[in-house]
């Protein structure tokens, strides 16, 4: 054990946790103020329910030896039986491996939340969380997050096909936005979409949520190299740059477009930009990051206006930006991944424009291509039986009048009336 790598771990892992209320308050803004405490106990109760899973059977089908195919692990951690003070992943203690790797979860289911935001129970929403990080995250975390050890054996796509993905762009990302546009097809569309603005109510908690989120990717990002070493350095570096170039993108899109950048821009821009820094930021070099950010910026900038034209409401746009931006991260890795970078993570090819060839590019795409075709069906699988047996939609009268109250007996603020019904015994 080292006690620095173990040191950067743990820090690591406590930024990866505030993401999670950081995701609360991007998200608690975005809504409508009578929807602010459903969005917000919808991520935090992700939180809540994951250390049951994840200590059960979550950790060891994600990490534990593969079963068979690359496909999922073994069931030799179930329980995280076999684990002990003693066992290390790399250099520092499994066990804050194991609380790393599940808040990654967290953030990845916490984010599919957004797309149905306003109309659906909260009951519903907890038998789904399980189930879905069970039969999509777990599989897919395989795949990707698993490699080969000295006597186990990982995923595929880390390990058979060799794309690409430092931190998640296809289990995180990829996989969060294509789930979210299987279940808001199920939900369905708010009511008075098209008709109402659904204004954003809260701005300032918008940036609070963005900046929380920023500063802990950092070790979302840098974390994922797993020691405190280059990697993690090159990670942190890349990771700033694409998120300041994706919101300079974003805010130069409005300009053109509508003449004024705005605060809510600027703060999806960031988020667009972290997004496409999750795959990309242990292969691009720092001028690399910027390209990839701005791509990612104006790209995702311009996706947001998609579900108008194809008719799905993606309440809060995590099909236009994690999805999207997930895509364009793990896509430019096979123009931008510099030889340097590879040669440091010890396999694949460098990116096209660095004289890899097409070679790198394929296989990113065949790893994105992959994960959505899984996350989208087996999430419209789940989400459609639930609907069918307990629903997944609250009725129209409680949406107009306010999922808060109706969910929760509470509201966010006293002006919207109804209060909490619940005395904190002062």
């Amino acid at each position: 054990m080292d006690t620095g790598d173990t040191a950067w771990m743990l820090a690591s892992t406590a930024l990866v946790m505030l993401m999670v209320p950081g995701l609360a308050f991007f998200y608690g803004g975005m809504v409508r103020a009578k929807s602010v405490l459903n969005i917000m106990m919808m991520v935090m109760y992700s939180l809540a329910i994951m250390p049951v899973v994840w200590f059960l059977w979550g950790y060891s089908g994600a990490f534990g030896d593969d079963a068979g195919g690359g496909l999922i692990g073994g069931g030799e951690s179930l329980g995280l039986k076999n684990i002990t003070l003693e066992t290390l992943t790399g250099t520092h203690p499994t066990y804050v491996f194991v609380i790393f790797q599940m808040l990654f979860c967290v953030v990845t289911i916490g984010l599919v939340a957004g797309a149905i935001a306003d109309r659906a129970k909260f009951v519903a929403w907890m038998v789904f969380v399980p189930v879905w990080v069970t039969f999509v995250y777990v599989p897919i975390a395989h795949w990707v997050f698993a490699f080969d050890g000295e006597t186990t054996e990982g995923g595929w796509i880390a390990n058979d096909l060799g794309a690409f993905d430092f931190a998640g762009g296809t289990a995180v990302e990829v996989t969060s936005g294509m789930s979210a546009l299987a279940l808001a097809l199920i939900v369905g569309r708010r009511v008075g979409w098209r008709k109402e603005p659904f204004r954003p109510h809260n701005l300032p908690a918008v940036l609070l949520g963005a900046g929380l989120l920023w500063f802990g990717w950092y070790g979302f990002n840098a974390g994922s190299a797993l020691a405190a070493n280059g990697t993690a350095a090159m990670a942190l570096i890349n990771t700033t740059g694409t998120a300041t170039a994706a919101m300079l993108g974003w805010m130069a899109v409005e300009i053109i477009r509508d003449k004024r950048a705005t605060s809510f821009g600027a703060a999806s821009g960031a988020i667009a930009g972290l997004v496409a820094a999750t795959p990309s930021c242990g292969t691009v070099s720092p001028l690399g990051s910027l390209v990839v950010g701005l791509v990612a910026g104006v790209v995702c900038a311009w996706a947001i206006g998609v579900k108008y034209r194809l008719g799905y409401d993606d309440s809060l746009d995590v099909v236009g930006v994690h999805f999207v931006g997930g895509v364009v991260g793990m896509v430019l890795i096979g123009l931008l991944a510099t030889q340097s970078n590879v040669d440091n993570l010890g396999f694949g090819s460098a990116g096209l424009f660095y004289g890899g060839g097409f070679t790198q590019l394929g296989k990113q795409i065949v790893a994105v291509v992959a994960v959505m075709v899984y996350a989208f069906v087996v999430t419209y699988v789940i989400a459609k039986l639930i609907d069918m047996t307990i629903g997944f939609r609250i009725d129209e009268e409680t949406e107009v009048s306010g999922i808060d109250q109706a969910e929760h007996l509470e509201t966010a603020y006293d002006q919207i009336g109804g209060g909490s019904s619940f005395s904190t015994g002062a």
